[in-house]
């Protein structure tokens, strides 16, 4: 539809004609170009002079003078342009007429499909680094207000108005903390619509692990049990430790949240060497410092499980004497365990008076000897004895 405005041309101008003014295109969009022309209708046959031409909104002249060209062009109309329009067209100086005033609307394109994008791509990001949202709409005109939030319950972050379908939001140096969900909004006067939510995670590289040697003695020897432990100060769980004697890999293990772990290490003669580890949380792998590992021996038990030995042999020795029998005991403490108790070993000889008819001297054959065994105590831990205390 054209809105068409009358204007009534003074003389020399024919009284019947009239002056439209055509706004194209009729309904206009805003961010688009909108074109008025001011026409005669019928054109005027008969003129001395060339007609001037001058556009006016709400009373404010749009261009600098007076133009023989019946049109005027404004490339990006704003929502803002809306207003009263109407065309002026001269003869001469004195003589002119102004066409009736006439409303015009500038429509705006609400905001549609809103996205965040993640700079860099895929939201997964080393702590140091720079993060950049980038708010984005497919649809919409005029000037565009952007905001964005954190978390599912909208921390507000930054609001930012321009004339774009594009705005920035950085975070110049991200830290641990900042690993969350983000999103943002964009309103252009019909109300704010929303992107969906992103996942950021900011991952802590870990930082070089310390190997700790934790031993049961000063001097190692074949046989003991030794704690190797490592463990980085910082990085992001979960961090996987590999334990390594020499060049040879001994075993691994992760901590899912983070600290450090232990390997237990039995030793043997070829366990000597040099050790060291490292951790790794799927940023980087750092490699501990070498600790050396020194074997002088081997470790020995006493008694540990012992056998009943046999009686150790008693002399008898008879004496010259009235006396009556008197009876010798020797006592062996020999540690015999069965189950849980202890037993000691008692030997009892009889000394017997000889004869008159026979030499004094020793018979072994008339000793007189049994074994008792008595029960002392019940067995505990601590009857095993060992020359290193694990």
């Amino acid at each position: 539809m054209f809105l068409r405005l009358l204007l009534l041309i003074c003389a020399p101008l024919c009284e019947s004609t009239e002056l439209f003014l055509i706004v194209s295109p009729s309904r206009p969009i805003e961010g688009n170009t909108m074109t008025l022309t001011c026409k005669t209708q019928p054109p005027p046959q008969k003129l001395d002079a060339k007609l001037q031409f001058l556009f006016y909104k709400d009373g404010r002249a749009l261009g600098p003078a007076l133009d023989s060209l019946p049109e005027f062009r404004i490339p990006v109309v704003r929502k803002e342009d809306s207003g009263s329009y109407w065309c002026q067209a001269k003869i001469t100086s004195i003589k002119a007429k102004l066409s009736r005033r006439v409303q015009i609307e500038i429509h705006r394109v609400p905001i549609g499909n809103v996205s965040l994008e993640i700079q860099p791509p895929g939201g997964h990001l080393i702590e140091g680094e720079k993060l950049v949202l980038v708010c984005l709409v497919t649809e919409g005109t005029g000037d565009i207000t952007f905001f964005w939030f954190r978390g599912a319950r909208g921390l507000s972050l930054k609001m930012k108005t321009q004339h774009s379908l594009m705005a920035t939001f950085e975070i110049s140096a991200v830290r641990e903390s900042d690993s969350d969900q983000y999103y943002c909004a964009a309103d252009n006067g019909y109300g704010p619509s929303f992107s969906e939510l992103v996942s950021i995670t900011v991952r802590i590289p870990v930082s070089r692990p310390v190997l700790t040697l934790r031993a049961p003695a000063a001097q190692l020897v074949v046989g003991h049990i030794v704690e190797l432990h490592c463990e980085a100060q910082r990085g992001s769980p979960p961090i996987l430790y590999q334990f390594y004697h020499e060049d040879g890999a001994l075993g691994n293990s992760s901590a899912p949240f983070g600290g450090g772990v232990s390997f237990n290490l039995s030793l043997t003669a070829e366990d000597s060497g040099n050790y060291y580890c490292e951790a790794n949380n799927g940023q980087v792998a750092q490699r501990s410092e070498v600790v050396p590992l020194n074997i002088t021996g081997r470790r020995t038990a006493k008694d540990a499980v012992r056998s009943i030995p046999s009686p150790v042999p008693q002399e008898s020795t008879y004496f010259n004497s009235q006396a009556p029998e008197q009876l010798h005991f020797d006592y062996e403490n020999v540690n015999i365990v069965s189950g849980d108790e202890v037993y000691s070993l008692v030997y009892c000889v009889q000394q017997e008076q000889p004869s008159a008819a026979e030499p004094l001297g020793t018979h072994p054959g008339d000793k007189d000897s049994s074994a008792i065994y008595s029960r002392l105590k019940k067995a505990d831990l601590t009857d095993m004895d060992y020359d290193d205390v694990m």
